[in-house]
């Protein structure tokens, strides 16, 4: 009979809410590998968690692992057997190697009617409730987290120190030992609001156990809970105020609860003189309020917030009030900071930016600044932006001053943000105070770019200087370690490219940021490589095909915006039949070629009077007439241009190889030929290795 429910609960000490959704994805993951692994049979997983609880549920489990009898193939039957019948010694070592009795053995053939020995391996099958406590106590032993603790003698480390641990097949208790801990039925309630120890008799009966003791396991209905709960303050707003019901918060939130209490918040008006961000910062980063907007008002920001209790009280005043004091001293903090750091213009602060250091190799962020001012001059004319050069070499001048402001100090992620608004406070050109913020744009794949020409230049400038003065000191990413964020340097690079349409040369860039930090050509060819393959990835990422990619980068790498350009136009025509076939043609001149490459001649032009037959003298006449006009389209980067010429000449080479042999008999004939070839695959090497593509049919 199948086991309906196997319930496994790991219960701590409150875990920090930004490890659990990947916890529970990685339990889910372990837990379906070691069931097949363990070849036992299920129908569906599910794990839950709140803050104290990390839960894996499992339904209809079979009873007993499934039985499997593994052919185990030996040497050939010639092999295994002498003239006489008798086992060889490869057959009798075999055998002893499998475990089995070499009379035990049996015949097998392969694909090819190749006879074999084989051993027949059946392997054991036991009960599930032998094979769960070890899949169980592996299961919790496997967990990993961004962080982890000791916290007993056992020397286990885990997210928080575990204190019970809750293991049941359907009534029966899976019994192991986990950090001195063992398994058995006690779980606990709600901190506040539950009984400690409640007994478990059957794992069906465990999530209505824990919903009468006021803890809803279950995270999306936890969350619809919370939402709804929400909802349901609206009618104690006197005005029309809506609440912004951001993702992030609500997540953190759902895992800092086991049983959501929304409670509305208030602070002084006056606190609305300060930049939103400083008060949106404080509410969501450091108490993980949902902030309210005022309809009435656009939508600005209103004086009130939502927080989340893990406690229903009968007087939530006391909750409400203790939240509102809280936020209180941090936004007396912050109105200090604001009215401190504008008594100075934002300009004197660059000044302190000598004191600050960089990177011990690297010097100070002001030496940082002023060359990446310099290399942000450079991008400007580059890019055929000169009449913004005052602009940008004063955002340039500015950018990293508010990283030593009073306000940035204490909220670290407000850097850019409070740089505009104290530029903006300082005089200063609108653009520029806007470049300061928008510099560090994008900051995620999905994030918007800079909406204006001094912004990226800026952050591209920054990003620029970076890479190579981090390369400079042998700082380049190695696996998985990126401690400097070059990898995401060398996307926001692209992405602000593409999403401003400039055609700047990136190798060119490199090479003068290489200049600016006395960098040496070898380190400045990493640095190109690194850069390509940033490329490269970002490219797939999209969605193109790996080869497509590497032969757009091959053609017009170094610009990545007409890279995408290239990959985009070859992607509309890599299923057409011309192309394959021309693909095709690529890959038999450069197998030619190579086979026969002691038959090329250096600089041999092809002799129209040895063309024997209309195919060749037709495709050298086609190669002849595209040769300008497919320079001019890579030069012009007309892509769709370029892909009408290659298909103008894919028949014409698909014919030469239908009627014409190129190793002829004749030397002369045989040499011209191999010269035309070489003459072909030179005007394939123009729009890249076409040879190299696994698309042909």
């Amino acid at each position: 009979m199948a086991i309906k429910n196997v319930l496994l609960e790991i219960g701590t000490e409150e875990i920090p809410s930004r490890f659990i959704p990947d916890a529970l994805n990685n339990l889910k993951a372990s837990a379906g590998e070691a069931l097949n692994a363990n070849r036992i049979e299920f129908k569906d997983i599910n794990t839950y968690a709140t803050p104290r609880r990390l839960v894996l549920m499992i339904s209809d489990v079979s009873d007993a692992q499934s039985e499997v009898v593994e052919l185990l193939k030996g040497p050939p039957l010639t092999a295994a057997y002498d003239s006489e019948g008798n086992p060889t010694r490869a057959a009798l070592g075999f055998a002893k190697n499998r475990g089995v009795d070499v009379n035990d053995l049996i015949e097998t053939e392969d694909a090819k009617g190749v006879k074999y020995i084989a051993a027949e391996i059946k392997q054991e099958s036991k009960a599930t409730l032998e094979v769960l406590p070890e899949l169980l106590r592996g299961l919790i032993e496997n967990l990993n987290f961004p962080k982890n603790m000791y916290w007993n003698t056992s020397k286990v480390r885990f997210a928080r120190p575990i204190r019970w641990i809750v293991a049941l097949a359907d009534d029966k208790v899976i019994e192991f030992e986990y950090a001195n801990v063992k398994s058995g039925r006690v779980t606990a309630g709600h901190r506040f609001m539950g009984r400690r120890a409640i007994e478990i008799d059957d794992a069906a009966k465990f999530m209505d156990l824990l919903y009468d003791n006021k803890v809803i396991l279950d995270q999306e209905k936890r969350l619809q809970k919370l939402k709804s709960s929400i909802l349901n303050l609206k009618k104690d707003f006197a005005g029309n105020f809506e609440v912004e019901m951001d993702p992030k918060i609500l997540e953190e939130n759902l895992y800092l609860v086991e049983f959501p209490v929304p409670f509305i918040g208030s602070f002084d008006e006056r606190y609305l003189e300060i930049p939103e961000e400083v008060l949106t910062t404080s509410m969501k980063k450091n108490q993980k309020y949902l902030a309210v907007r005022n309809l009435d008002k656009g939508g600005k920001l209103a004086n009130y917030f939502v927080g989340v209790s893990n406690n229903l009280v009968a007087d939530m005043g006391v909750i409400r009030e203790g939240n509102e004091r809280v936020l209180r001293a941090r936004l007396e903090d912050a109105a200090f900071f604001w009215d401190e750091d504008r008594k100075r213009p934002l300009a004197s602060y660059t000044e302190r930016l000598k004191s600050v250091t960089y990177q011990e190799k690297l010097g100070s962020v002001y030496d940082k600044v002023m060359k990446t001012q310099k290399l942000a001059l450079w991008l400007c004319e580059k890019l055929g932006k000169s009449s913004d050069s005052a602009l940008v070499e004063r955002a340039a001048f500015l950018s990293k001053a508010d990283l030593v402001t009073n306000m940035v100090f204490e909220f670290t992620d407000l850097q850019g943000v409070m740089g505009e608004q104290y530029a903006l406070a300082s005089g200063e050109n609108p653009r520029v105070a806007l470049a300061i913020r928008e510099q560090y744009l994008p900051q995620t794949a999905s994030d918007a770019a800079p909406t204006d020409d001094i912004g990226a230049i800026l952050g591209m400038a920054e990003r620029l200087y970076t890479i190579t003065a981090c390369h400079k000191v042998g700082l380049e990413p190695t696996g998985s370690q990126d401690p400097y964020g070059l990898r995401r340097a060398a996307r926001c690079i692209n992405e602000i490219l593409w999403a401003r349409n400039y055609d700047l040369d990136i190798n060119e860039a490199i090479a003068q940021a290489c200049v600016i930090n006395e960098v040496d050509d070898k380190t400045r060819e990493k640095i190109d490589a690194f850069i390509s393959q940033r490329l490269l990835m970002q490219l797939k990422e999209k969605g193109y095909d790996h080869e497509l990619a590497s032969l757009a980068i091959s053609v017009i790498g170094s610009v990545p915006r007409q890279t995408l350009k290239l990959i985009e136009a070859l992607t509309k025509v890599k299923d057409e039949s011309w192309f394959t076939e021309l693909v095709s043609s690529a890959v038999r001149v450069r197998n030619i070629l190579q086979k026969n490459a002691n038959l090329i001649k250096a600089a041999q032009e092809p002799d129209e009077a040895l063309m024997v037959k209309e195919p060749e003298r037709y495709l050298f006449n086609e190669i002849n007439r595209l040769a300008e006009p497919v320079k001019d389209a890579l030069k012009s980067y007309d892509w769709h241009g370029l892909t009408q010429l290659l298909a103008e000449l894919s028949p014409v080479v698909a014919s030469f190889f239908e009627d014409v042999m190129v190793i002829d008999p004749d030397e002369k004939i045989r040499d011209n030929r191999i010269a035309l070839l070489v003459k072909c695959n030179n005007l394939f090497k123009e729009v890249g290795d076409l040879g190299s593509l696994k698309l042909q049919k």
